[in-house]
C-alpha cells in the first residue's frame, strides 16, 4: 500500500513538474513580449503613477468585485447563450490603399481596432487581424464575418497607436505583418519593451506617460492620457501603462479612449481639452463582477457628457466574446439608452466608410438582423 501511494505521488509530481516545464517553456515564445528593463525601465520608475513596482490607476480600481470569485465567474461565463452570433457579422470590403489621400475617414475592423485617413495622416488603432485574441489560436476567435480584413489590406501606416498590451489590443501576429509599413508607433510606457523583442527600430516607438504631450509634424499632436484598467501578456501584470489619448490634428480632435472603465478622468480630460469632434469610447465585454475595468452602456454615454463629445464611437463589441453578455447587447443597449438621440451615436458595421467631416450620418442598425 505504501509503495502505492509512493509511486502516485511520484508520477503526480512529475505531471506538475513536466507542465511546469511546458508553461515556462510556452511562455518564453516571442509573442509574449518582454517586461521592461535598463534604461526603459528607469524611466517607468521616474513615473508618478508607479508605486511599488506597478502602475497604478489614478483611483482605486478592484479587478474584481462581488462575491462570485473566479470560478463563479467561470461558471457564468461557459452557461451564457448567445455570447456568438450564429450567423456571420455583416461588413463591407473598402479598399484602403485605394483612398484619396484628401480623404478624411474611419473604417472599424471590429471590437477596438480601427483605420483613421484625417488631414493627410494616416492611423491605425490596436489592430488584430489574427483572429483571436488569446495566446491561443484556437480560443477567443472572432465572429465569422468579422475577418474581412488583413494585414495586406493596410496601407503605409504614419502613426500606429497602441493603447495597452492585452491581447484583444496588441497583437503579435498583426504587428510583425504591418513592421514595413509603420513609420511610427505612439503607446505606453513600457510597452515598447514588446516592439524591441519583436525587431522594430527603437527610434520608432514613442513611449509616453499621463499627461505628456508630444507633437510631431504637420499639425498633429497627441497627448497621453489617463485609462482605468491594467495590462500585462501573461502572469505578470501591471509593469506596463494603459493609456488613453487626445488626438489632435489641424482641423480635427479626436478622444482614443482605449479600455478601461469609469472614472473622474473623462470629465478632467473634457474641462482640459474643450468639444471632441468625436470620442471613441469602449462598449462591450462588461460585467458587474468588473465594472471599475470595464464600462457598462448607461458610463459609456456619461463619459461622453463628461468629454463634451459632439459624436461617440463605442467600440470593443462584435467581434470577440470576452464577456457573458450576449454579443449583440452592447450596441442594442447602447441605442436604447440613447434613444432621445442625446449623443450622436456612431455605429457603423465592420469596414463602413465614417466621415470624420461634414454633415450628420445615418447608420442602420445592422445588429438587429444579425441571430
Amino acid at each position: 500500500m505504501k509503495k502505492k501511494i509512493k509511486r502516485i505521488m511520484v508520477i503526480s509530481l512529475s505531471i506538475v513538474i513536466l507542465f511546469g516545464m511546458t508553461v515556462l517553456i510556452f511562455m518564453k515564445h516571442p509573442k509574449f513580449g518582454r517586461i521592461p528593463t535598463g534604461e526603459r525601465l528607469e524611466k517607468i520608475q521616474k513615473s508618478p503613477h508607479f508605486v511599488n513596482g506597478t502602475f497604478r490607476n489614478l483611483n482605486h480600481t478592484p479587478q474584481i468585485t462581488g462575491d462570485k470569485g473566479f470560478f463563479g465567474m467561470m461558471r457564468e461565463y461557459f452557461s451564457a447563450t448567445n455570447k456568438k452570433p450564429i450567423n456571420a457579422i455583416p461588413s463591407i470590403k473598402t479598399d484602403l490603399l485605394d483612398l484619396n489621400s484628401d480623404e478624411n475617414v474611419l473604417v472599424w475592423f471590429g471590437h477596438s481596432s480601427y483605420f483613421i485617413q484625417i488631414d493627410g495622416k494616416r492611423i491605425l488603432v490596436d489592430p488584430v487581424f489574427s483572429g483571436h485574441s488569446s495566446p491561443f489560436s484556437f480560443s477567443v476567435k472572432a465572429f465569422n464575418g468579422t475577418d474581412q480584413y488583413s494585414e495586406e489590406d493596410i496601407p503605409e501606416i504614419d502613426y500606429l497607436v497602441i493603447t495597452h498590451d492585452h491581447w484583444d489590443h496588441l497583437d503579435y501576429k498583426t504587428v510583425v505583418k504591418l513592421k514595413s509599413k509603420v513609420k511610427k508607433i505612439i503607446t505606453g510606457l513600457g510597452t515598447g519593451s514588446h516592439f524591441e523583442r519583436w525587431g522594430f527600430e527603437p527610434k520608432l516607438i514613442v513611449e509616453m506617460d499621463w499627461f505628456e504631450k508630444n507633437d510631431f509634424e504637420n499639425g498633429f499632436v497627441f497627448h497621453a492620457t489617463p485609462a482605468r484598467h491594467f495590462s500585462g501578456r501573461g502572469f505578470i501584470h501591471k509593469k506596463t501603462l494603459w493609456v488613453s489619448f487626445v488626438l489632435e490634428t489641424p482641423t480635427t480632435k479626436i478622444f482614443i479612449g482605449g479600455d478601461g472603465g469609469y472614472d473622474t478622468h473623462f470629465a478632467e480630460i473634457g474641462k482640459k481639452f474643450g468639444e471632441f469632434d468625436l470620442a471613441i469610447l469602449e462598449n462591450g465585454q462588461y460585467n458587474t463582477s468588473w465594472k471599475y475595468i470595464h464600462m457598462m452602456p448607461e458610463q459609456v454615454l456619461q463619459a461622453a457628457k463628461d468629454l463634451n463629445a459632439k459624436r461617440v464611437f463605442p467600440v470593443h463589441n462584435s467581434k470577440f466574446a470576452l464577456a457573458n453578455h450576449s454579443w449583440n447587447t452592447p450596441l442594442k443597449t447602447i441605442s436604447e439608452l440613447n434613444k432621445n438621440n442625446e449623443v450622436l451615436l456612431v455605429t457603423p458595421k465592420i469596414g463602413e466608410l465614417v466621415k470624420l467631416k461634414g454633415s450628420a450620418q445615418y447608420f442602420s442598425k445592422w445588429w438587429d438582423a444579425v441571430d
